[in-house]
């Protein structure tokens, strides 16, 4: 296939899955099984495009929590979001330190998706209904999320965004926008943390060239489509759960189980 058609299709599929609770990894792993494998630096950039999508989401609320350091509204959730992104710079670099990781194959893969799946309608059981009078951020849940982004790290195919939601929600969050927003915006620091430890072993490690073409497409059909993404979820989340989300991860766990070599 056509490499520029093939990065296309990447950014396409990175910028839909980044931030929706059914894992990158996974998806990337099966297009990359049919596209081709692509360079660090290929990946490098699709993921720099999710977060510049959901920095363009959130841009008056991050404007809002960058100006508004007079209101302790404003500044106690800034505190909460850097509580929880230190938790994971701290611990994720503990988990890198000691190469505490699944590979990204596909076993270890399709059974987070199943796992993750079970875990979402069990949850979702739990919790209810929104409950709009307990929407603020504790320091247990900034505590909890930000473990919860390192479980993701160590299981890939978890989801981070995923992960950083229902954790937010079974310690508390009353709502699954309020939840849904402290994760998506703790993962934007997270986000770039990552990117910018790949940037940097990419450097060290120099290799792995792509095309600038490549890249470019790349990079903004990610943004374009996670942009789209993101904005969709915040509407259905108003008036759905994620149930279906948590249906889709099983089928497509079961999915890869079955149709894929063992142990690849």
């Amino acid at each position: 296939m056509n490499d520029l058609f093939s990065a296309l299709l990447l950014g396409i599929i990175e910028g839909l899955t980044e931030f929706l609770p059914i894992s990158s990894t996974g998806h990337l792993l099966i297009a990359q099984h049919w596209l081709g494998a692509r360079s660090d630096l290929f990946n490098i950039a699709i993921q720099a495009g999710a977060i510049l999508a959901v920095c363009l989401v959130y841009r008056e609320r991050l404007w809002a929590l960058a100006t508004g350091w007079r209101d302790p509204v404003q500044r106690d959730y800034v505190f909460k979001l850097a509580g929880a992104f230190l938790v994971t710079a701290v611990f994720g670099l503990v988990v890198k330190l000691g190469g505490i990781e699944l590979p990204d194959t596909v076993t270890p893969i399709a059974w987070a998706l199943i796992v993750g799946g079970v875990a979402i309608l069990l949850i979702e059981r739990r919790v209810g209904a929104d409950d709009p009078g307990h929407v603020a951020i504790a320091w247990k849940v900034a505590v909890v999320v930000g473990l919860a982004q390192v479980l993701a790290g160590v299981f890939p195919g978890t989801s981070r965004s995923a992960a950083a939601i229902f954790a937010a929600l079974l310690v508390g969050v009353g709502t699954r926008a309020a939840a849904t927003e402290f994760a998506f915006l703790v993962g934007i620091p997270t986000m770039f943390a990552a990117t910018g430890y790949e940037v940097l072993r990419y450097i060290l490690k120099g290799s792995g060239g792509e095309p600038l073409g490549d890249l470019a497409v790349a990079f903004v059909a990610a943004t374009i489509t996670g942009f789209l993404a993101v904005r969709w979820l915040l509407g259905w989340i108003k008036s759905h759960r994620f149930t279906p989300f948590a249906w889709y991860r099983i089928a497509l766990g079961a999915a890869l189980l079955l149709g894929l070599p063992a142990g690849s």
